[in-house]
């Protein structure tokens, strides 16, 4: 399963590429009363972040392996992309002007600095002089306004207009059409630039908008037609690492090096992507027609096997989860509606959580690879992630028990319950393609929900290929009522952007006074204050666990191969961290 990202700047795009993984389809169907010996776990702490190569670099090409069953959409800017596909894509020529230091918060290396007012409200940003775009023009402080006015115009159809996009004085005047700028957002001169918000917010320094768009080049298309522009999806510019040579759409794209990279010149001469398909993955590693790839669990043991290649991995900032379909999103009004009765009882959501053994999936099916998710904060933020929530554990009596209470029972004897007027109470479950864990995983879960009596079934007997299943997922399709997803998180804490009742990435369209309450308390200038936001993150937490708007299945490792030739490679957060540092030690992969 392919993650959806929800992700504000280019270091905070640390998102796996892996798949979910696979297992043969007698473990993935065995129900959780199956006996035997358990398979061997991997053990994750022997993967290095780093490759180990220290041989000279050469002038070379690295070929990248993009693991997918289904062709990247290619929509080829941060601005308006979704999916993982495009954004392995994106990471070679787009990147935001600040980087950010090993906890994720801005640091002054990036391609601007920055000074933060003493109220924490301004942030002023400084672009370094020789940051170009491939097209040889500057990156100006007019190309960081043109992005915000872009992102907040009324016309702009993406996901990026979130709660920290909100914050930005006089954005709300500009996003209604009562201003022609945004009165926080001041061009200083043609390389500095401030930003103020309404108020002091702990994620200006890890969640802000620092990427700009090229007004010379894409000025003239209309913003309503960007996302479909061929400036975006044919010939995009960048001022990142690569250059893009030319586009395959949907199946390959030639990089070449940007010789006037602001951070010098890259040690690649250039980068050759192709999507790989998951099955053959591994093979492509091994005959070296690919220099670097993510190796999902059931293509770990002919992984470990190969002399030609090093494994390199980490925790992702990501989780799987189960979501249920509350409602809609008025995109009118810009707000979710939590109007759909079938799932309003919390004690079925919780019950179908209890019904799934994720630890039995995490071992058997993928070796150690994912583990148990406990919350919707993943372990990657330690500061954050409440290890006191156990969260769903694998309780089939406590699942029946809570479809009991809430009058969910077995009136007719046929081992499957009615709802409680007595009627048919038959779930659709929309779930994704993928390798060849995909199927059997979502047999899996609902082979254990139906041992609690619960009758669930594949969405039109299918799995849905990844563009179409969050098309249809994102636009409320009446027929879901259940369905597996999964979030990269981004490297800012702060989780509005995928559960506030505003956003449209609020996939469940889950409404709770609470949970804005408490949304807002986590940008809010007393969570300056990091045992206070600890505080409104731990009571989020166990808010999310208590009203289950979505079941998390697994955390996840996040795995990669890459051929021996190559050198400089690190991974953070599930990502390649610098491709401008990467190089190869030998002209051809190493067989």
């Amino acid at each position: 399963m392919k993650v959806k990202k929800y992700s504000k700047v280019l270091s905070a795009l640390a998102v796996s590429a892996l798949l979910l993984s696979a297992c043969s389809g007698q473990e993935s169907g065995s129900s959780s009363k199956s006996k035997g010996k358990a398979p061997e776990q991997v053990d994750t702490s022997a993967f290095p972040a780093k490759v180990s190569n220290d041989k000279k670099e050469i002038d070379g090409t690295l070929n990248y392996g993009l693991i997918s069953d289904t062709p990247f959409e290619g929509v080829l800017n941060l601005a308006f992309y979704q999916g993982q596909p495009d954004f392995e894509v994106l990471q070679f020529f787009e990147e935001s002007l600040l980087s950010t230091d090993e906890n994720w918060v801005y640091d002054q290396d990036g391609a601007a600095t920055y000074e933060l007012s003493n109220d924490n409200k301004t942030i002023t940003i400084k672009i370094k002089d020789n940051v170009k775009w491939h097209d040889g023009n500057p990156v100006t402080a007019v190309d960081l306004e043109y992005a915000y006015l872009v992102i907040g115009s009324p016309k702009y159809k993406g996901v990026r207009y979130d709660a920290q996009m909100q914050l930005v004085e006089g954005m709300e005047a500009y996003h209604a059409g009562k201003a022609d700028k945004i009165s926080g957002v001041k061009v200083i001169d043609d390389k500095t630039i401030s930003i103020t918000q309404t108020q002091a917010n702990p994620s200006m320094l890890t969640g802000l908008w620092t990427t700009p768009l090229n007004k010379k080049y894409l000025g003239d298309v209309p913003i309503e037609k960007l996302e479909s522009s061929e400036k975006i999806r044919k010939n995009p510019i960048g001022f990142g690492p690569f250059k893009v040579k030319k586009i395959v759409p949907g199946e390959a794209v030639e990089f070449e090096r940007y010789d006037d990279y602001w951070k010098g010149k890259p040690k690649l001469s250039g980068v050759s992507l192709k999507v790989v398909n998951p099955q053959v993955a591994t093979a492509s590693l091994q005959k070296g027609d690919i220099d670097f790839a993510a190796v999902s669990a059931d293509q770990y043991d002919q992984a470990k096997s190969l002399k030609n290649i090093e494994l390199v991995g980490t925790v992702d900032l990501a989780y799987s989860y189960i979501g249920f379909k509350l409602g809609h999103y008025d995109a009118e009004k810009g707000v979710s509606v939590m109007d759909n009765p079938k799932f309003a009882d919390k004690r079925v959501r919780q019950a179908f959580g209890y019904a799934i053994n994720n630890k039995e999936v995490g071992e058997r099916m993928y070796k150690g690879l994912r583990f148990p998710a406990t919350t919707v904060i993943p372990p990657s933020f330690p500061k954050y992630h409440d290890t006191s929530i156990k969260g769903f554990t694998y309780d089939p009596e406590k699942a029946k028990k809570l479809l009991d209470e809430a009058g969910y029972k077995d009136k007719n004897g046929d081992g499957l319950r009615e709802d409680t007027n007595g009627k048919a109470f038959k779930i659709n479950f929309a779930s994704m393609s993928g390798d060849d864990i995909a199927e059997p995983l979502a047999k899996y879960y609902i082979q254990q929900w139906r041992e609690v009596g619960l009758d669930v079934e594949l969405l039109e007997g299918r799995l849905h290929e990844f563009n179409s299943f969050y098309d249809r997922v994102q636009k409320d399709d009446p027929k879901i009522d259940i369905f597996q997803g999964a979030w990269g998180t981004g490297s800012d804490p702060d989780p509005s952007g995928i559960w506030a009742k505003t956003q449209p990435f609020n996939f469940p369209r889950w409404v709770n006074d609470k949970n804005d309450e408490l949304l807002k308390k986590g940008i809010a200038p007393e969570a300056f204050d990091e045992n206070v936001r600890k505080g409104v993150y731990k009571e989020w937490q166990e808010l999310v666990n208590e009203e289950a708007p979505m079941i998390p299945t697994l955390f996840r490792y996040s795995l990669s191969g890459a051929n021996k030739r190559v050198k400089g490679l690190t991974i953070k957060g599930g990502q390649v961290e610098d491709w401008y540092q990467v190089a190869v030690t030998d002209e051809n992969p190493v067989k």
